[in-house]
């Protein structure tokens, strides 16, 4: 698998190089920002590793810039910017995931092939679950015509079950393509999202789109009353 490491620390890129290389990935490197939104936008990657604090064009810009034009490849944050808006704004502009330096290379590794994982199916940017639509690329949310807000987890975990609707997604696999394999919190937490899920994309239209599977999981399928 082919992968780009966007980090201007030039003995962290290398030691990065280094490390995918021996994991099995093929890689490539660019050390600011415009190297890496070019590389990115010019070849297929299954995955970017993206510094936020670039030269010449941030993380931010790089990300936002691949979502509006449809680059659909899965962004793995990794910076020293460890406030959680940055983080916030990071997913809200594309990324995938978010990861604090300094970090530990176990968990980049389970947190890369999480990202893998998902990256490797294909993905529609534009799903549509009857009137719902899922938009993954603008990471926007609608019903008919009127836009939901959701946060950028809200979203995560809507957009988990559009990929699969009218198909059984267990809390764990929400858990793992949503939280990542190094999620060692409680798996209620995926409760508590469709819930909140419920009362935004459901409750205020008078339908019911989020069914629960007792014992199985969740399954978005068309509203109905």
């Amino acid at each position: 698998m082919r992968l780009l490491v966007v980090e201007d620390e030039r003995e962290l890129a290398e030691s990065l190089r280094r490390g995918l290389i021996a994991e099995g990935y093929s890689v490539d490197v660019a050390h600011d920002g415009s190297a890496g939104l070019e590389y990115a936008m010019a070849e297929a990657y299954q995955a970017v590793i993206l510094d936020l604090m670039l030269p010449r064009m941030n993380g931010f810009q790089v990300c936002a810039r691949l979502r509006e034009s449809r680059v659909a490849t899965p962004v793995l944050v990794l910076t020293a910017k460890d406030g959680e808006y940055d983080e916030a704004e990071a997913l809200d502009t594309g990324a995938d995931d978010y990861l604090t330096k300094p970090f530990s290379y176990v968990v980049l590794l389970a947190r890369l092939r999480a990202l893998l994982r998902r990256g490797g199916e294909p993905r529609t940017a534009l799903l549509r679950v009857g009137d719902l639509v899922v938009d993954q690329a603008q990471r926007r949310c609608s019903r008919g015509t009127t836009p939901i807000p959701l946060t950028a987890k809200q979203f995560a975990v809507l957009a988990c079950l559009a990929r699969r609707a009218d198909t059984v997604v267990s809390k764990a696999d929400i858990l793992d393509e949503v939280w990542d394999a190094a999620y060692d919190g409680d798996p209620n937490i995926v409760e508590v999202y469709i819930r909140v899920l419920r009362r935004r994309i459901d409750v205020p239209f008078a339908v019911r789109s989020i069914e629960t599977v007792r014992g199985e999981g969740y399954r978005l399928v068309v509203g109905h009353a």
